[in-house]
């Protein structure tokens, strides 16, 4: 695999450069608003109100490396490597249960533990998955509208993935995950019934996992009636509505945000949506929802003009994994969709979810400089 960082301006411009100014720009953005969301926080936890600001800075650098380092190697590449670095991925899933390797918070048990630093493997897990259904994909062609070749074999991987993230705790990554898997086979050609007939089967389960946890079963209880429990169960969203409805249209402006100071829980993380809506208005959430949008489309036309079919479902893959994610957080964040745990890609705070996003990214910048019609 060739490795090289140099880029040059004649070479920038093979690239999507409205996928990459929109990666960019959502991403410093979001190392400002981390600033905003979390100084107060961490000033009285850490004593040092730039802590969260420097590490999201440290993993946005990071994150930078290895887009530009995905651009530069020729995504096709990525086919020999698909395999093990799915099976990478099942090992870090299970590392996370070993004592002394893996960490837990709040009941979950997500993380691999580094010095100064806390890895989620679910995150690359999602990456390992879209490159190994690419490479499959392209592998079987016709055969994947069968349904014990083109169907079964995915459904057997799925639920293992599934079943590993929801011993996790880990529900959001399991839907998301199954998400893409099935828009993906669906894109490729899978028969429509074999889908719908899985979707069904799986609705008493999905029903199962969340009524029968009491955390869960409470944030569907909040999310239909949050004023039953405005104290507890229904306090985050509460709050969340009182910092969109705070910024108006035009916001209180940037670090004038009065939720984040202790009402509005995770504002740095999974909520920082609200925190931009309360200090930029409307008119800032329907930016970056815009920003979002454009980033898509240009990710499906890079998708539809692939040269080859796994450049192809590649890049579908990355780009509905990118949309999934920011639909469902902003759904979660407006109340329009139950409480879970996803990240804002590029803006949210996190390592693991950012510099693998970036990384996703430059994959697809580079599948960019090969659609039809270019040299």
């Amino acid at each position: 695999m060739n490795l090289n960082f140099k880029l040059n301006l004649k070479e920038i411009e093979r690239y999507d450069l409205v996928i990459l100014l929109m990666a960019v720009a959502l991403t410093c953005f979001g190392v400002v608003m981390v600033y905003s969301a979390s100084s107060v926080m961490a000033t009285k936890k850490f004593h040092d109100g730039f802590y969260f600001l420097k590490r999201q800075g440290i993993y946005a650098l990071m994150g930078f490396a290895g887009m530009v380092l995905a651009m530069r190697i020729d995504y096709r590449q990525w086919r020999e490597y698909a395999v093990p670095i799915l099976l990478g991925c099942l090992l870090l899933l299970f590392l996370v249960f070993i004592p002394g390797i893996g960490g837990a918070a709040k009941g979950a048990s997500r993380w691999i533990r580094f010095p100064g630093f806390n890895f989620q493997p679910s995150e690359l897990a999602k990456m390992a998955l879209i490159m190994y259904m690419a490479y499959s994909l392209d592998k079987k062609q016709e055969k994947v509208k069968f349904f014990s070749t083109g169907f079964a074999p995915y459904m057997v991987l799925l639920a293992i993935l599934l079943a590993i993230l929801l011993k996790q705790h880990d529900l959001g990554a399991a839907l998301t995950m199954g998400g893409v898997a099935i828009l993906m086979l669906f894109a490729a050609g899978t028969r429509p019934r074999y889908i719908l007939g899985m979707v069904v089967l799986a609705l008493p389960f999905l029903y199962f996992l969340v009524m029968n946890v009491d955390y869960r079963r409470r944030r569907i209880l909040a999310y239909l009636n949050p004023w039953e429990d405005p104290t507890n169960t229904g306090f985050q969203i509460i709050q969340s509505w009182l910092a969109f409805g705070n910024g108006g249209i035009i916001g209180q402006g940037l670090g004038e945000g009065k939720q984040k100071m202790f009402f509005l829980p995770e504002a740095h993380t999974d909520f920082i949506l609200s925190v931009i809506g309360e200090e930029l208005g409307l008119i800032g959430v329907i930016v970056i929802a815009a920003m979002f949008l454009m980033l898509v489309l240009r990710g499906v036309r890079v998708a539809l003009m692939a040269q080859d079919p796994f450049g192809r479902f590649l890049a579908f893959g990355i780009v509905t994994l990118l949309g999934i994610q920011a639909f469902v957080n902003m759904g979660v964040v407006t109340g329009l969709l139950p409480t879970k745990g996803l990240a804002l890609p590029f803006i949210s705070y996190g390592g693991s979810s950012l510099i693998v996003t970036l990384f996703a990214v430059g994959i697809l910048l580079n599948v960019s400089t090969r659609m039809k019609g270019t040299p």
